[in-house]
């Protein structure tokens, strides 16, 4: 066993689709079932142990694997139960699903926000869990966090959370943010939620500073779309090359980090004139 979740970092793997004829909306970060299953291949191939992304968080006594991964998935898209489930059973992983609980397909009333594609039903999110499957957060309706007003982001973190832990019957404690968003308010709002770890995106390894509870709700992962070879898939699992691989998704999400509380401020300042 390694202390890697606190001190080199752990590959923490953001998925969406795995679909082979992804919707418009979801292409651009969709992933064929093939080339997926490729993908868990090398891992197990190359010896990575995939664990929750709670693990990552806060590593087990005695520590994580030598060769820790972590696996998620936004959304909760139908897929993931017809493509990818079926290939982490086969190969005895584990992963975590960021579900937003108002868009799943029997939402009823609970149904908030517009689905980007087929979603998973409770009764899928629940057989995923009995799988070995980490359910996390999502937000209910999936909006940009960053940009709602105190009470909406309240709503949004808490009904998620208590949606999802009274249809699963256990606690979660884990969230994503949509679109990869937040900020210092944000990540407040979700510790106040009862959160103990997030993740954004960022494309670079996860490193938790033992004690620090900041960095607990602001875990970056790495992105895995269409256009990821095996090589690059592998370069990126093994730590190598990671800073060039995603040099101009790191530039455009800085830019627009920036672009994102000038506009939250202005909107502030728009509601009290």
């Amino acid at each position: 066993m390694s202390d890697q979740g606190a001190a080199s970092g752990v590959p923490v793997l953001m998925y969406h689709s795995i679909n082979e004829r992804p919707s418009r909306d979801t292409a651009g970060l969709a992933v064929l079932p093939g080339a997926f299953a490729d993908q868990m291949a090398l891992l197990e191939d190359r010896g990575f142990t995939p664990v929750p992304f709670s693990a990552v968080a806060a590593p087990p006594e005695g520590g994580l694997p030598d060769k820790p991964v972590a696996i998620t998935f936004d959304d909760g898209y139908a897929d993931f139960h017809e493509h990818a489930l079926p290939v982490l059973d086969d190969h005895g992983f584990t992963a975590t699903v960021f579900v937003t609980t108002g868009w799943l397909a029997d939402a009823g009333d609970e149904a908030a926000g517009r689905p980007l594609d087929r979603m998973l039903s409770w009764e899928q999110v629940r057989e995923a869990a009995a799988h070995g499957i980490e359910i996390g957060g999502h937000s209910h309706s999936h909006p940009q966090l960053d940009q709602l007003g105190d009470a909406e982001l309240r709503s949004e973190l808490t009904r998620n959370r208590g949606l999802l832990e009274d249809r699963l019957g256990r606690a979660v404690t884990t969230m994503a943010y949509p679109y990869g968003y937040s900020s210092v308010r944000v990540r407040r709002a979700v510790r106040a939620a009862g959160y103990d770890a997030a993740c954004s995106v960022e494309n670079k390894l996860g490193r938790v500073p033992q004690g620090s509870d900041t960095d607990t709700l602001a875990i970056p992962r790495l992105t895995v779309r269409m256009s990821t070879s095996l090589d690059t898939f592998e370069r990126v699992a093994d730590g190598r090359g990671i800073p060039l691989i995603y040099l101009k998704d790191r530039v455009l999400t800085r830019g627009y980090a920036v672009v994102r509380r000038t506009r939250y401020a202005v909107r502030r300042v728009t509601r009290r004139v």
